[in-house]
């Protein structure tokens, strides 16, 4: 079975790798001294510190796995490559909720970059969905677990 391909902007892409190198190069560090001094203590039947240190270590392994998997397998969209002629990965979207007459503005991300509460909205949301490859002045339907709303695209553009 073929794994998805997860789609990265040049800076999801650099912020992943910054995560990987940090968890390399610090985190696990750390976390192997936490082992050896919990080992240092004796007994391991009750040793609580040996026990949490090696679930970070696990934890941690298994985000150095998944972040490996996610690089090999992303396609990143080249900051050059962003047209705002149409909703895509990478523009930042400005659009008005007709029903409650709110203007929303977020940029459009791969679902591995989705971060709601600093303005990054993933493209396999409702909104995300619905607006994709929308241009400028076109209102659409989105149909979202709460209800069916309808939006009017206000702006697109690409931050540097």
């Amino acid at each position: 079975m073929n794994k998805p391909i997860t789609v990265l902007t040049k800076k999801g892409e650099q912020q992943l790798k910054d995560e990987l190198n940090e968890l390399r190069s610090v985190r696990r560090r750390d976390v192997a001294e936490k082992i050896k001094v919990a080992l240092s203590f004796g007994d391991l039947s009750e040793n609580s510190e040996y026990d949490e240190a090696k679930n970070e270590q696990g934890m941690i392994e298994s985000r150095i796995a998944e972040i490996e998997q996610t690089l090999a397998h992303a396609r990143v969209i080249d900051d050059d490559d962003i047209s705002t002629e149409k909703v895509g990965i990478g523009t930042t979207v400005k659009i008005l909720d007709t029903g409650i007459d709110e203007e929303l503005e977020f940029k459009i991300v791969g679902t591995k970059e989705a971060d709601i509460e600093n303005g990054k909205m993933s493209d396999e949301s409702p909104v995300g969905k619905a607006i994709m490859e929308h241009k400028v002045g076109d209102e659409v339907e989105v149909n979202s677990p709460t209800g069916t709303f309808n939006v009017k695209i206000l702006e697109i553009r690409k931050d540097g």
